[in-house]
């Protein structure tokens, strides 16, 4: 399946925090139970629309739906039949490797081999202390937790030895996946030593990209591709996915229109969840969503000249959307996924498969 997708072009997906936004147009909170369906329903849709990845991020809040995303894309796996299925991402810093490694191999198996790693330091740190993790070693726990991980992947019996979690001797890793290896990438926000991090390590690099100009996070993917050729990686391992908020309307001023409630109530809740009381007004909305920016939103030409733009500057191997913010009904982020499979998927795909 890899091949194939390789071959016609970079993959497109779609991902989900499962966030309990109110709906700003109503006033109503949707229930964690219908939330929790509504992912799955996405993933079948995006499945059924021929997208080829679909993630599911790690949050430990009442306001967000999934705190595990191995046992919702298990769920996914049973109704799906051929997307990929991703974290997007896992708080690696918080979570015992071993147990992710498990979790995932046990999804690689029951979804025939499509299960992947998207891993993060983590933008929220309410994990730390739910699981016993001192904040100050943030960093270090990643590092130390990311080379275990990559360990596991490789090894069936693992010995093994670190400064946060109890050694490894001659240990069992079981089950193994389905693939030879899962594929995993490192989540980075903007750092520079996260990307480097990811070139020395090998892995995939995942970038956010939630608006600005995208030419600003360049720099990052050439330090990770530098890094990893440093370390002797081919470049041909060396993948790049962009992710991004992602509203598509018919026309670009309707997809403005309909998205600026959203996307304001959305931005309000999480700096809200931050501590901070930032509020974006419409005219900080049209300069973020112009065509120079790298805010997805626009009409179906509009995002496919974003996409384009992007691969230019990165030559990125995936597109991930993040559609379904800030209360935003079903049925629009419905009507978006549809439009990312048939209007820009198939010309995204011919353009970059030249």
């Amino acid at each position: 399946m890899q091949n194939e997708t390789k071959k016609s072009g970079i993959e497109l997906g779609v991902y989900t925090f499962g966030d309990l936004g109110q709906d700003p147009q109503t006033g109503k909170t949707i229930d964690i139970h219908q939330r929790l369906q509504e992912v799955l329903a996405t993933a079948k849709l995006a499945d059924e629309a021929g997208l080829d990845i679909f993630g599911v991020g790690e949050h430990h809040r009442l306001d967000y739906a999934v705190s595990s995303p191995a046992v919702v894309l298990a769920a996914v796996a049973q109704n799906t039949k051929r997307i990929k299925l991703s974290s997007a991402t896992t708080v690696l810093s918080t979570i015992d490797p071993v147990r992710l490694f498990e979790d995932f191999a046990t999804l690689d198996l029951l979804s025939n081999g499509r299960a992947e790693i998207i891993a993060g330091r983590g933008a929220f740190v309410e994990s730390f202390p739910l699981f016993g993790y001192d904040l100050s070693d943030y960093d270090e726990l990643f590092e130390e937790n990311i080379l275990l991980l990559q360990q596991l992947n490789t090894n069936e019996i693992v010995n093994w030895q670190g400064s946060f979690r109890s050694s490894l001797h001659n240990a069992m890793i079981a089950p193994r996946p389905a693939q030879k290896k899962l594929p995993i990438w490192i989540g980075v926000g903007g750092t520079p030593e996260s990307a480097i991090r990811a070139g020395r390590l090998g892995t995939g690099l995942a970038l956010a990209i939630l608006g600005g100009d995208p030419i600003r996070f360049k720099p990052l993917v050439d330090l990770y591709r530098q890094a990893g050729a440093e370390a002797g990686h081919s470049n041909e391992d060396l993948k790049v996915a962009v992710t991004g908020h992602t509203f598509i309307a018919k026309t670009s001023q309707q997809a403005k229109d309909e998205f600026y409630p959203y996307y304001a109530n959305y931005w309000g809740y999480v700096n809200k969840q931050r501590g901070m009381g930032t509020k974006i007004s419409r005219s900080d909305f049209e300069y973020m969503a112009s065509p120079e920016t790298g805010l997805f939103v626009g009409s179906p030409q509009q995002i496919i000249e974003k996409i384009l733009h992007q691969h230019e500057l990165f030559g990125h191997q995936r597109f991930i959307a993040q559609m379904d913010i800030g209360g935003l009904p079903f049925s629009k982020v419905a009507e978006g996924i549809e439009m990312l499979a048939t209007e820009v998927a198939p010309v995204v795909r011919r353009e970059t498969a030249k």
